[in-house]
């Protein structure tokens, strides 16, 4: 059938439009799916109801209800918010920053933002660790702290607060009434 020469296997998800007259589709409509092989790739379509064609189901039809897809999850650190932290940092130039910096360098090279390059040794014996900016193409040279394992979690702590964001273990602080309530002012008159 020619399909042992198939380019691309990757079928895309339902699309949030009919195939046929482009009506976006709502919240648990009843759909119609339908798979076809078109130039060496599997195609799907998603048709509404009016616009399904029995007739012709292509290799594969289903029905299916159309679910709206939430919202992309909220990273719980934003790139450019660690990014610009980062250089803010770096720029400062101050000891007591560097464990936040390799912090952030870390996280930002785990987010493939920074990729890094190669390891030198300082004359003072302290580790350097030369990274790259993947679409800017600057280079960047970070003292690696030599942080033990009990202090990274001190140090992640410190760079979400930077970032904006509470700490993991934070107590909310107890709300105080503007008032006493009746169980206080009966126990402050006894």
């Amino acid at each position: 059938m020619g399909r042992e020469n198939v380019e691309n296997w990757s079928v895309r998800k339902c699309s949030k439009e009919c195939s046929k007259c482009e009506k976006e589709f709502v919240d648990k409509e009843v759909i119609f799916s339908k798979l076809s092989f078109d130039e060496g790739e599997y195609v799907r379509q998603d048709f509404c109801a009016a616009c399904w064609d029995k007739d012709n189901p292509g290799l594969s039809s289903w029905k299916t209800v159309f679910i709206v897809p939430p919202p992309p999850a909220e990273e719980a650190v934003k790139k450019e918010n660690a990014e610009s932290l980062l250089r803010k940092l770096l720029t400062k130039e101050n000891e007591e920053d560097l464990n936040a910096i390799f912090i952030l360098m870390v996280m930002l090279e785990r987010k493939k933002i920074f990729v890094e390059r190669d390891t030198k040794k300082a004359e003072d014996g302290r580790k350097l660790r030369i990274y790259e900016h993947k679409k800017t193409g600057e280079s960047f040279v970070v003292t690696d702290p030599g942080l033990k394992l009990d202090e990274l979690e001190h140090v992640q702590e410190e760079v979400v607060v930077l970032l904006g964001g509470q700490p993991r273990n934070a107590v909310p602080e107890p709300e105080i009434p503007d008032e006493p309530s009746e169980n206080t002012r009966e126990a402050q008159s006894g």
